[in-house]
């Protein structure tokens, strides 16, 4: 006789509130904590207004869609083995940062990792906390100490971070000891602007520029285990291990790896190449027609393309971000008394621009090389306006466009500190005090512009029948300035400035009394 032992009891089924309870519970974060108060919040590089934008900017729907892609908080693809960055996409989501303090003050230790919280937040990442070391020099094997190598492990573990961001370009041995102590993911501050540069290129061109700059910056740290390193065998593997004809061993994965980048790095050069003779057809026809050019250069976030938008009502895209626009933008404007000119946009600068991006962007940046005048934008409301300064003038160097004439734009002056304000006015002797959120100062910008750019300068005393009405009509076009204007008898008598391409047209209307 079998007994029948007794089932257990079915588990009770549960409701929707709880189910929803349980998902919730699962996907919930507690607040991290921050040791350092000057990382938490917002980063001191972004803007503090609630309006970012101003009735000049326009709709602003480029910026809905770039915002529409940015990475969900909670949400993740990342692999869990560490030993694969190389090869996966680059993901940001909850970063603690990490720098050097080798020189300088501790202010400006200070405003670095500020201004690296600025791009981690830019490129889509949660800032849960960082750490500064007072060294003469990075540790060869780790950048930092190894103390402090292991304090930063335990921030890590303490706040559930997947990512370190060091301030300040690692070596491949560096970063693969660092990430041995830590044993997160670790990147440095090029990797992540390169990061935020492929988010935000539009253009063809402006893509192949930021492919281009990351190849040349992962070639070198390229790394293999496992299959990565094994080599390949053609046809019938044999005792030896290799094919049929087979002279030694084929090439690794990572030595594939190489070449295919290499050969990638040659095509994107060549696109490139190709691209440049359209703009340089550009700029040559500006030039021959005299047309005055003038390029807006500055740091990153400093507002250049809010001024562009106000003087020229471009509707270019404008964000509370750094880099937020890449892709150069040209737009024709005029001076108060009528003298036509072309305004550009260039690419933001930033401390330590990495050399890559220097070098992928130098056909946008001989937009400013070839200008005829710069607007230098400036960020007064920026705890470190004078090294921004400084970081934009050292890439001007690097392009040959330091003898250009330049105006200093301190823009934001409606939320910057007026001893700020005046301590930078007796720094720049040639500089124009604005607001492109307010319009502030925009009247003296407009004639501080007119007074710099090219202008006519051949004088001509001219005699034009009046069955040659066209003639008039093209003194009053951009290339000439009527000085003095009275009708005749005879004609229509003109005193005016022309540029000389024009004053050779008008040679059979010169009158010598």
């Amino acid at each position: 006789m079998t007994t029948n032992s007794p089932q257990p009891s079915p588990e009770p089924e549960m409701t929707p509130d709880e189910i929803q309870a349980v998902i919730d519970r699962i996907l919930a974060r507690d607040p991290a904590p921050r040791s350092k108060p000057g990382v938490g919040g917002r980063a001191q590089a972004l803007s503090d207004l609630d309006s970012e934008h101003s009735e000049f900017d326009g709709d602003q729907q480029d910026l809905a869609e770039r915002r529409a892609l940015r990475r969900v908080a909670g949400l993740s693809t990342e692999l869990e083995d560490v030993t694969e960055v190389e090869y996966r996409q680059l993901r940001l989501e909850r970063v603690v940062l990490a720098g050097l303090w080798t020189e300088g003050t501790a202010d400006d230790a200070d405003n670095s990792l500020r201004e690296l919280a600025a791009l981690a937040e830019t490129a889509g990442s949660e800032v849960l906390d960082g750490i500064v070391q007072r060294r003469m020099k990075p540790d060869p094997g780790t950048f930092l100490g190894s103390g402090k190598a292991e304090e930063l492990r335990d921030i890590v573990m303490s706040t559930g971070a997947d990512t370190v961001i060091v301030d300040g370009e690692l070596s491949p041995s560096q970063r693969r000891g660092l990430e041995d102590i830590v044993k997160v993911k670790v990147i440095d501050r090029t990797a992540l602007i390169l990061d935020i540069f492929a988010q935000h290129a539009k253009s063809r061109e402006g893509k192949a520029q930021v492919e281009l700059a990351q190849l040349e910056y992962l070639l070198p740290r390229l790394r293999g285990w496992g299959e990565s390193m094994s080599r390949q065998a053609g046809g019938r593997v044999g005792a030896a291990g290799g094919g049929i004809g087979s002279r030694g061993p084929g090439e690794t994965k990572i030595e594939l790896d190489r070449r295919r980048i290499r050969t990638r790095m040659a095509k994107l050069r060549r696109e490139i190449a190709a691209m440049k003779p359209a703009r340089e057809t550009k700029r040559a026809n500006r030039r021959r027609n005299a047309v005055p050019s003038v390029a807006i250069a500055g740091y990153t976030n400093a507002g250049k393309s809010s001024l562009l938008n106000r003087l020229t009502d471009a509707g270019v895209l404008v964000e509370n971000a750094l880099f937020a626009t890449l892709d150069p933008t040209v737009r024709r404007a005029e001076t108060p008394d009528g003298i036509g000119y072309t305004l550009a946009d260039t690419v933001g600068f930033v401390r330590s621009l990495p050399t890559q991006l220097v070098e992928a962007f130098r056909s946008t940046l001989e937009e400013v090389a070839d200008a005829d005048v710069i607007l230098h934008v400036v960020d007064v409301s920026h705890p470190d306006p004078e090294g921004q300064i400084a970081a934009v003038r050292e890439v001007l160097s690097e392009v040959d466009a330091r003898h250009i004439p330049e105006i200093v734009v301190l823009n934001k002056a409606d939320v910057a500190d007026p001893f700020v304000v005046e301590r930078l006015r007796q720094r720049e002797p040639n500089h124009v005090v604005v607001s492109a959120r307010t319009g502030q100062g925009m009247d003296t910008l407009l004639r501080r512009i007119s007074e710099t750019i090219p202008r006519p300068s051949v004088k001509l005393r001219l005699l034009v029948p009046y069955d040659r009405g066209e003639v008039i009509s093209r003194l009053h076009s951009e290339d000439a300035e009527i000085l003095a204007m009275e009708h005749g008898e005879d004609g229509t008598r003109l005193d005016v400035l022309v540029r000389e391409g024009l004053a050779a047209e008008l040679e059979r209307f010169l009158r010598h009394d």
